[in-house]
């Protein structure tokens, strides 16, 4: 489905990703920038894999407890059926949501939708994870936020896993997962793989 580039208001669009790992505040950023646009009168929606169920199916929720509604879906495509009149999307959690992410963003954009993205950058084995390589690819803006590492205070760039679990996608919280600097990172998988 390819969307008409609507020049009649805003006359460009583009995309910006904002990514790190867990506890980074990606979301947070997220959810800071849909409310600037609010406040200036845009109209907004955001949206989320269903595949998240952490906090609430109707809204987008932060860690530190700032939400704001959202709605979920179960393939990227289906943005399309709620963004008529539309000057901002949001999207969380996009690492959950299929490769076509990338090329609903760029299609949004040419039609003049600004579209805000957040997602974790790497699993947690530190792979890239799902569509978010090839946004950071055609993106006209990235913001790489960090953690700090508990263990040693420097900046956090990875997301440890604490349980034994070795599916790609396990949802938790500081129970599950916890931010690591590289070298963090790479000590407790060594420990990891000794035991």
């Amino acid at each position: 489905m390819f969307l008409e580039p609507n020049f009649r208001g805003q006359r460009s669009g583009w995309i910006e990703v904002i990514c790190g790992s867990m506890f980074s505040g990606k979301t947070e950023e997220l959810i800071r920038r849909l409310n600037r646009a609010k406040i200036a009168n845009q109209k907004v929606q955001i949206f989320k894999p269903n595949q998240d169920t952490r906090y609430a199916d109707d809204a987008v929720v932060s860690h530190d407890d700032k939400a704001i509604s959202s709605l979920s879906l179960s393939k990227s495509t289906d943005i399309y059926d709620h963004v008529s009149e539309v000057n901002v999307v949001g999207i969380d959690e996009a690492q959950f949501f299929d490769d076509e992410l990338t090329s609903v963003c760029q299609k949004l954009a040419v039609k003049g939708i600004r579209v805000v993205v957040a997602g974790l950058d790497m699993d947690f084995q530190g792979i890239p994870f799902g569509p978010i390589p090839h946004l950071l690819a055609v993106a006209e803006y990235i913001t790489k936020v960090h953690a700090i590492c508990p263990h040693c205070g420097s900046l956090a760039t990875h997301s440890y896993r604490l349980s034994s679990d070795k599916e790609r996608v396990v949802l938790g919280e500081k129970d599950i997962y916890e931010p690591r600097c590289r070298i963090c990172y790479e000590m407790g998988n060594i420990l990891d793989f000794r035991s």
